[in-house]
This record gives C-alpha cells, structure tokens and sequence, in this order.
C-alpha cells in the first residue's frame, strides 16, 4: 500500500528563528568568534530562473545559474554563495573549504521561501513512462552506444586490499599471450563489508557527466554476486566518482560483461575499484580478465544511474514503497530499482503522471557532499528528497549549519550483507568519523529515514566539539544517533541540548524498513573512549518504540542527562540495555543510573502540533526547566 501521510508538508517552509546577519562566524567548541575582519570578501548570486554562468555571478543582475558552476568555481576563504530565494536546483552542492581567517558560506538573498536543493529527478510526464504489464510502468529503458577506447585496462597495474579479517591471494594466471593477461584470487575469508576486499586499477581520468563502458570476464568456482564496481578517488577521501550500473551474477564459465557508468565528479586521480569484501563465500576462486573502459553516449540525459531510495508523490502527501525485485511488486505505490538498466519498475492504476501532479525520484547521494571540508557555513538553505545524507561526509571541520530545513531524506541502498539482505541507509545532518568543531542549530528536520542528526564512525578516529542545539525534529527514525568504533577512537565534547524531538518513528520510512526502530535517542555500540557527553534541556515526545535506547557497552559515566521532558503516550520510554523503562519506573531509573536528575515525564504542550508548531503552550511543563531562564526545548 502507499503510505499516507496525515498531515500536509510542503518543502517551502518558512523559518522561525532570527537570522543573525552580516557576521561570518567560525565554530570552535560549539562557540562563535567572528572571523579576521581584514579577509577581502567576494559575494557571488546564484538565481536558477534568470541567471547565466557566463556572467561573472558577483551581482544578482549578474548572478549564474547552476550548482555546477558553483561546485567548479574556486571559493576562497571569506567567499559568500548566495542563492536566490524561492529557486530551485537540483543535483548536488560539494562545498569548498575556507580556514582560520574565514569561512566559505553558502546562504540566501532575496525573499520568500528558503532556496530549495533537491536531490531528486522528475518523472511528471505520461512520455517518461510505459507499460510494461498489469499496472506496471517502467521508466523508459536506455541505449549505449561506445565511442572510443580511453583505458585498456589489461595494461593497467591491478592490486589487492584486505582488511578486517579478509585472507586471500592474488596472482596472475600463466598465459600464453601477453595480450591477455588474467588473475587468480583466491578466498578463504571475505570479511563482512565491502571494503575488506579490493581489487584495483590506477591511473585514470574521469570527467563529470560522461558515460563509460567497462568491458571484462569473470569465472568463478561457485556462484557468486559482484555488485559494486566503482571509480572513485585514489586516496583519503576516496570519493566515489561513479558506481557500476550492474549486479555480476558470476558462474563456473568464462562470460563477458558490459557495465555502465556515469561519472559525476571530474578527477585526474581516479582508480577502478571491484569492491568483494563479504561477497564471496570461503575457498571462493575468481578468475578475471579486465577489458577496456570506453567513453559512450546515452539515449536519455537523465539517466537514473544512481539508486532510486524514495518516490515522493504530490510533495510529500504520499511516498513509494522499495522493493527489491519485480515479482515483489503487489501493492499500489511499490516499485522496484533496476540497476542493471537504470530503470525504476512501478505499480500504478494508470501512467503514474496522470494520477500525480509532482513525482520525485530520490537519488542515492548527498545533497551536500562536504566530505574533507572545513571552515565551511551553509544557513537558511532547504534540502529535500535525497536518498542518502542531506549533509553527509567524513574528516570534517568547523561546520556550522544554521536555519536549515531537511526532509524526505534516505532510503538508498547502501550494501547487502552476505546472506543477501539489504541494507538502507540516510540522515539528515552526519558527521562521520573524524570531526571536529562542528554547530548545527536553528534547523527543522522531518521525514528522515534514519537519524536526523548524528554523529557516528567506524576505525580509529576522533569526534569532538560537535554541538545540535535549538533543532525542531518531528517524523524520523531518530532524532538523534551516536556510535563511534574502536576502542583506540576517541569521543569528547558532544552536546545535543535545547531540542525539540516529536514522533520518531511515524515518518515514511518506518512502515518498510526491515529493523523498525523508532526513537529519539539512539545509542548503539560505542567502544571509544568517551567524555563530556551532553543530553539536556531537551524535550522528547512520543515515539513508535521507546524515546531512547541504550545498546552494548556501558560508557555512560561520560554522559550528563538532565533537565529534559520526556513524554510517551504508550510503552517505555527508555530501553536501557536489557532494562525496560515506563513513566511509573521513571524515578527509579533516575535512582539507579544517577541520569536524569531534574527531568520530568509529562506531555510538553505544544501550541499546535497538528500544524507543526512546536512552540511550548503557556501551561507547558516544560517551561519549568530553566537554563538560565530559557525552558528546555528548542528556542523560538
């Protein structure tokens, strides 16, 4: 079935905090400092309906007109990006970095609602679909046409990674003709994710928004699935650049594949990489022979080349549910990614354009990709309809994100284990792995397929001075996800106060996600070494599972909880480990964990939560718990 949603969200919503304008600011353990006043600023105006990249961009007359020529210009330290009010882009933003003497800042002109970036492709015309069977509709299948041959990758240096627990061998087969040339990997463990196996090719030149084939022949001693084939950045940050279009189904006789790609980032530093971690079972042989990469052409010039993780019908009044193969499709609204064809498979009563007036497609990738970044401020931007983070990236610095609006974010693909389950993924704001010095406050995140916030990393690595406060969260998995692995990494300094947390778990993605889990507070796993861990002046209500959930080892002497209102109209409001908690053995739990010492269980009483409006109602208990005379809750 469609999920409904009860209320009508729009993607313009209007801001309800006071922006603090003409100060650039730099964050340094969640304070602000204004940057050197002697840093030459240069403002540049992004107008989607009557700009012109030819143009110079440094007056609204003058402004250009795409994300493209934003993400390809050099920004230098002080640069402001304005973006005109009411616009809209799609596609991706990939920030540049300022430094101490000043940040890169992305914001707004104009007036009316917040410049929108959706990470999404339309599907509103009847010609962008056909039928394809009883109430099915596919999009309209491509064509690839080769052009010339870039790289003969059988002469290219091929090398093996592993890591976590991967055990394996690589080497050339013996061959009569050089011309050939074939390996030999042998597998007695694939580790558990993707990345613990690589084979990899170097040495090649990628330009955004070519299409490439990439020819080779694979045999295996036993069935196996290769399903991620990528070219991406030879180094830290390994960015992808483009991801195979297909799923290898690899049997005991030679076969040559064709695969596609689509590159979306330009690089001079790019490698081919066959990710095989966890794929292959033990004593695996795999036999391949690498062909040639080849520019191509392509029928459509939007094609869906990434991972469809949502459709957002009517801005949001109803969404698709993903399935992951056609016979599977049995309710209005299900639909099926192909990503051997770069299709999308619907059912439908009738050519999905003619019962919808808007149909987004959301894509698998960052809205904001600022992976490496530092020194960087976006505010009073809206997000919206992205299929992996709205603000994701690791290794990040001195980000500040001020009055932004995300949702319908999340639902993409992102592995699938070893035993063939998938797995989804997607957050509003994330911080992953190594960061520092980070702000996010003054935002309103809804419909998030996983955690609206968070901060989380796997590998040795530290996190610290990460602030959220003054965010209104409704309608998402989470409000709030932490976990930072292993024992070697380090935890310091995080603060999540003045928040206001409604409805985690009623958002889209809750009714087909495989691991419902709706709450507000997420702790999983966290073997890092961990201080000063903030939770206060919060306010968390309602929940499809429990308002928090504690998981695996216990590092919460590091963490003061306090002065928040909880608020459950049924069930527990916290799991704690194996310790169920209900608003009757609320005292006890502040008794034993020595957490939550001035909090309250009682419904907050918002002005008109019906309508969004989180606002505290004048007999608000909540207004009780002071912070220097502010109530708890985020700050209007």
């Amino acid at each position: 079935m469609v999920y409904k949603k009860t209320i009508s969200q729009k993607f313009h919503v209007v801001a309800l905090w006071i922006t603090i304008s003409g100060l650039l600011l730099i964050i340094a353990t969640g304070d602000c400092t204004v940057i050197n006043a002697g840093v030459q600023q240069r403002t540049f105006y992004v107008d989607a309906t009557r700009g012109n990249d030819n143009q110079d961009g440094l007056t609204p007359e003058k402004a250009w007109c795409s994300l493209e020529m934003v993400n390809q210009v050099s920004l230098q330290p002080g640069d402001r990006v304005l973006f005109r009010r009411g616009d809209v882009w799609r596609g991706q933003l990939v920030p540049q970095s300022g430094n101490i003497t000043g940040v890169v800042y992305y914001g707004a002109f104009g007036n009316g609602a917040k410049p929108l970036l959706l990470g999404s492709l339309s599907k509103n015309h009847p010609e962008d679909w056909q039928s394809v069977g009883s109430n099915l509709w596919a999009t309209v299948p491509l064509r690839f046409e080769p052009e010339e041959v870039l790289v003969d990758l059988q002469k290219r240096r091929w090398s093996l990674h592993q890591e976590g627990g991967a055990s394996c061998t690589f080497t050339p087969l013996p061959s009569d003709s050089k011309e050939y040339p074939a390996y030999r990997l042998e597998c007695r463990r694939s580790g558990t994710k993707s990345n613990h196996i690589q084979l990899s090719a170097p040495g090649i030149s990628a330009r955004k928004g070519e299409y490439y084939l990439m020819t080779l022949h694979v045999q295996a001693n036993q069935p196996v699935t290769l399903n991620r084939i990528v070219l991406m950045k030879s180094g830290s940050p390994w960015t992808t650049y483009a991801t195979s279009g297909s799923d290898l189904a690899v049997s005991n006789n030679w076969k040559e594949y064709t695969i596609h790609f689509h590159c979306i980032r330009t690089a001079l530093d790019t490698r081919l990489t066959l990710y095989l971690g966890g794929m292959l079972p033990v004593d695996t042989t795999l036999l391949f022979r690498p062909g040639k990469l080849m520019k191509a052409t392509c029928s459509q010039s939007d094609p869906l080349s990434i991972d469809v993780g949502n459709i957002i019908f009517d801005q949001g009044r109803v969404t698709g549910i993903k399935k992951w193969k056609t016979a599977d499709l049995r309710q209005e609204g299900d639909f099926f990614y192909d990503p051997r064809n770069w299709q999308v498979i619907l059912l439908s009563n009738g050519n999905p354009p003619t019962l919808y007036r808007s149909i987004e497609f959301a894509l698998r990738r960052h809205i904001i990709n600022q992976g490496g970044c530092g020194y960087v401020t976006y505010e009073n931007l809206a997000l919206s309809c992205g299929a992996a983070h709205g603000i994701g990236g690791g290794s990040t610095h001195n980000i500040t994100v001020r009055n932004c609006d995300v949702s319908y974010i999340g639902g993409g693909h992102q592995f699938t284990h070893p035993g063939g389950k998938p797995v989804r993924f997607g957050n509003g704001i994330e911080f992953w792995s190594t960061a520092r010095d980070c702000l996010v406050e003054g935002c309103r995140l809804w419909e998030i397929y996983d955690a609206a916030l968070s901060n989380q990393g796997g590998g040795t690595n530290v996190q610290e001075n990460i602030t959220y406060r003054n965010n209104i969260i409704w309608n998402s998995e989470y409000s709030f996800e932490f976990w930072n692995r292993d024992q070697a990494s380090l935890t310091r300094n995080i603060r999540f106060e003045h928040n206001t947390c409604v409805d985690a778990g009623y958002g889209w993605g809750h009714c087909q996600r495989p691991d419902i889990n709706g709450r507000h507070i997420m702790f999983y796993n966290n073997s890092s070494v961990t201080e000063k861990f903030f939770i206060r002046y919060n306010i968390f209500c309602n929940s499809k599972d429990s308002c928090l959930r504690k998981h695996g080892r216990d590092w919460t002497s590091a963490l003061t909880m306090d002065y928040n209102c909880w608020f459950q109209r049924q069930g527990p409001i916290i799991l704690w480990d194996k310790d169920t908690v209900d608003a009757g053995g609320f005292a006890a739990f502040q008794q034993k964990r020595g957490l939550d010492t001035h909090s309250i269980v009682a419904d907050p009483k918002f002005v008109n939560p019906a309508g969004n409006d989180y606002r505290l109602a004048p007999d608000s208990p909540a207004r009780a718990l002071l912070d220097n005379g502010i109530p708890a809750g985020a700050i209007p």
